[in-house]
């Protein structure tokens, strides 16, 4: 199975049998209230509200909205209330997590410490979706939102990070090109070496659930037309499903051209904690934020 739009992983996701719970770190934000009671009106999510009960009641006073008294816990302070989501997650009274209106290195803050927050003792990474005009399928792009600068070993567990998603979205064997600028290994170029790498820990078994090529630059990664003019031998040039970028400037900037100049759609969260992790922008739109709770439910299930 490959997803097309974001239509069609809503319509997965409202199929759920039963509601996942999203607790909300820093609930107070109308964008994120607007997404979130979106996702519960469809059937997405139960909505479990952390932060300045006065304001989130104001919010939801103007809305014309409801949400039962049990699921608002009343903590002004951001980085309480982050602690507070993260602690309710990990007593199992949510499925995943949503960053609202504070700084991601509170929420993130909380979510990693080795105490009480939701690491796994592995690699936490960014996972990005975008639903990109012309192309015809959904493409990921990772990472541009968490791994600055990652290790060979970074860059093999974000892939396997990726591919889990996946899979648990339904596909069988996504497609990952590793991204450099030529598509021939040079030693004066890191990238290249490790894409080459990575390519062969898929081919010797060590990156399951998927093919890796690399290094593979991003034209022959989109268009098979232009890998065949190149004289670029592929399995999944112009039908990639996943783009490794080689570090997070690479991955934010392609975001950014995706979102602002191809006006594609955008939703992520962060992936390798014990839960999802919605994790926009506090200025993203209702809509982005509502796509991104789609995407980390559908992962949640």
């Amino acid at each position: 199975m490959e997803i097309k739009n974001f239509a069609q992983l809503i319509d997965q996701v409202k199929g759920f049998s039963d509601m996942k719970r999203m607790v909300i770190a820093a609930a107070g934000e109308e964008h994120t209230l607007e997404a979130a009671l979106h996702a519960r009106k469809e059937g997405i999510c139960r909505p479990i509200l952390v932060g300045d009960k006065a304001k989130i009641m104001e919010i939801l006073e103007k809305l014309g909205e409801e949400v039962p008294e049990e699921d608002i816990y009343d903590e002004a302070e951001p980085q309480a209330a982050a602690e507070k989501a993260v602690a309710l997650v990990r007593e199992g009274k949510g499925d995943f997590l949503m960053k609202g209106y504070l700084d991601t290195k509170v929420i993130l803050k909380a979510v990693v410490n080795k105490e009480h927050g939701l690491g796994k003792g592995g690699v936490m990474s960014h996972f990005t979706m975008f639903e990109v005009p012309n192309y015809h399928k959904i493409v990921v792009a990772v990472d541009g939102g968490m791994v600055t600068y990652p290790t060979l070993e970074q860059k093999k567990a974000i892939i396997e990070n990726t591919v889990g998603v996946l899979h648990a979205y339904g596909y069988e064997n996504p497609k990952v090109g590793v991204l450099a600028c030529v598509e021939k290994v040079n030693p004066k170029m890191p990238e290249t070496l490790d894409a080459d790498e990575l390519a062969k820990m898929n081919q010797n078994g060590e990156i399951t659930g998927c093919i890796v090529e690399g290094p593979i630059s991003y034209d022959c990664a989109m268009s098979k037309e232009i890998a065949d003019f190149k004289g670029y031998e592929s399995k999944i040039a112009g039908d990639v499903d996943v783009l490794i970028v080689p570090n997070i400037h690479a991955g934010n900037i392609l975001g950014k051209v995706y979102t602002i100049t191809c006006q594609a759609k955008m939703a992520g969260f962060i992936v390798g904690a014990k839960c999802p992790i919605v994790l926009t922008s506090r200025g993203s739109s209702a809509e982005e934020k509502y796509d991104s709770i789609v995407v980390s439910a559908a992962a949640a299930k």
